[in-house]
């Protein structure tokens, strides 16, 4: 269990970032059944192929899958977080080839603690002396294999999930902010400080950590679970499930009504309305529904026009959201 102690500064200090790296990390672990699929099973499915292929192909795929567990230590330096906002995937693989090599036997060591003692295949690889360029290499195979292909419309859902959670953070302050991360996420207010409490596993004493005014990295994922961050060198982070991951692979399903939606406003321009239960750009509802660029505006200046969505400049970009009424003949 985590208490992580939050002054007034650290608001001001927290940062939201995106990790390619990160994702490649948590679809392996979706594709190779470490971690239940849940909604993402479509995708799951689809991608079984190409996860089959990467296992012969890449022999060091098998050992990373070793290393996944749930709820025990999980070697940080081939999951670590980003030292930028950006989502460049190169950037953060060279920071996993740059990791000294005494630092990956040890996290390696840690990280096989209680499990089973893996097939030989395994052991080879992760005590082989070019261990470290092995797992990077299965690393970028991973990224290539089963996410760069969908990275368009993953990059939109994290990027739509930050909007809002930054949002709540600048407006409402940490309680706003955390109610719907996850529910093993919660926090308990202390006058002008608090508590970020992470209920990490069955124990009852709490590991306590405190932010000093560093503020907190928040990244969401498409793939992945709750994962914190709080031993160095690493900066205090959270690993959280993004919002909107039901509409990965297109617009949300349609609802009771959806075809009456359909005839009154036509197909698109309802797909439209729909994909905007969560605020986005013009770009993202490109990426998230496959229609090109003119259409999607064409169809966002009609709905506009007609009262059921409106936007708002956010320095260079432009949101668009519902309103209410465009909510209501949606569904919701």
């Amino acid at each position: 269990m985590l208490a992580i102690e939050v002054g007034p500064v650290d608001v001001a200090h927290t940062r939201y970032a995106i990790s390619p790296l990160g994702e490649a990390m948590n679809a392996l672990r979706v594709a190779a059944g470490k971690q239940p699929a849940g909604p993402l099973r479509p995708w799951a499915e689809r991608i079984a192929p190409r996860y089959a292929r990467l296992l012969r192909e890449t022999p060091a795929v098998a050992a990373l899958t070793t290393l996944f567990r749930r709820g025990g230590y999980n070697a940080d330096f081939i999951h670590p977080p980003p030292s930028s906002p950006g989502d460049d995937f190169a950037v953060e693989l060279a920071a996993v080839r740059a990791t000294p090599l005494r630092q990956v036997r040890v996290e390696i060591a840690r990280n096989l603690v209680g499990l089973r003692t893996p097939p030989r295949h395994v052991q080879q690889i992760l005590a082989a002396p070019d261990v470290l360029t092995r797992l990077s290499d299965a690393i970028e195979a991973t990224w290539h294999a089963l996410v760069e292909p969908d990275w368009p419309r993953l990059r939109t859902v994290l990027e739509r999930d930050l909007v809002h959670r930054a949002g709540h953070l600048a407006m409402y302050g940490w309680a706003a902010a955390l109610s719907d991360l996850d529910p093993r996420v919660g926090w308990r207010s202390e006058g002008a400080d608090g508590v970020i409490e992470v209920r990490t596993g069955p124990r009852n004493e709490w590991e306590r950590h405190r932010l000093g005014g560093k503020g907190l990295l928040l990244m969401p994922t498409v793939f992945g679970t709750l994962i914190s961050y709080v031993e160095p060198p690493w900066p205090y982070a959270l690993v959280y499930p993004a919002r909107g991951v039901v509409n990965l692979l297109g617009p949300p399903p349609p609802q009771g009504g959806a075809a009456a939606l359909a005839r009154l406003v036509g197909p698109h321009r309802a797909q439209v309305l729909r994909a905007l239960a969560v605020p986005a750009t013009t770009t993202q509802l490109v990426r998230q529904l496959g229609l090109s660029l003119g259409a999607v505006g064409g169809h966002l200046a009609v709905l506009r026009e007609s009262g059921l969505v409106t936007r708002t400049r956010t320095g260079r970009s432009v949101r668009y959201e519902r309103t209410p009424l465009g909510g209501t003949l949606a569904g919701d």
